[in-house]
């Protein structure tokens, strides 16, 4: 398994739709951690409107979802189930989740089973693996476009990459 990179505590602003209907703000923001807890505060929110008879949210903001986008009425069983997979993946599992496009079980197999390693660059990667799984005469070293092989993996999708930063390449093989 990867390491987290850095840890992301998710949490959603949550506004009442009929006071804001209204003319007035009121919310609150939420740690995203349970499904019952979210939807008690949620509650709690609502009860404590300045409007009566206040039943309808919206999410009117996030953060430390690592880049991730949650819509304003994204169901909250998930944003529970994203803000659980960040919360255990931090900044690197956000990245990969984005790359599967959202798809929580492709990101959490690409992290479990399809993770390399981290290089300065995939042509880094490939110019390791051919090192140390092939005997390569030293009058051809300089022949050999690591560039090229690494081109050729990701457009054939061989391969796939997150950067979290100048020369840090997380590379992961694809099924």
């Amino acid at each position: 398994m990867t390491q987290a990179l850095e840890t992301l505590e998710p949490r959603v602003y949550v506004a009442c739709l009929a006071a804001y209907n209204s003319g007035v703000l009121h919310g609150a923001w939420i740690d995203v951690e349970d499904e019952d807890q979210v939807l008690a505060a949620i509650a709690a929110m609502l009860a404590a409107s300045p409007t009566a008879g206040a039943e309808e949210y919206a999410i009117h903001d996030y953060e430390d979802f690592g880049g991730v986008e949650i819509g304003e009425y994204a169901a909250i069983a998930r944003v529970v189930e994203i803000a659980t997979f960040l919360r255990a993946r931090g900044a690197l599992g956000a990245l990969v989740l984005a790359e599967v496009g959202g798809d929580l079980e492709a990101a959490a197999a690409a992290l479990d089973d399809q993770y390399h390693g981290v290089f300065a660059s995939l042509a880094d990667c490939f110019q390791e693996l051919t090192e140390e799984t092939t005997a390569i005469p030293e009058t051809l070293r300089l022949y050999i476009d690591y560039e090229a092989m690494a081109r050729d993996a990701r457009l054939n999708g061989e391969v796939f990459t997150v950067e979290t930063g100048p020369g840090a390449v997380h590379v992961f093989w694809s099924r």
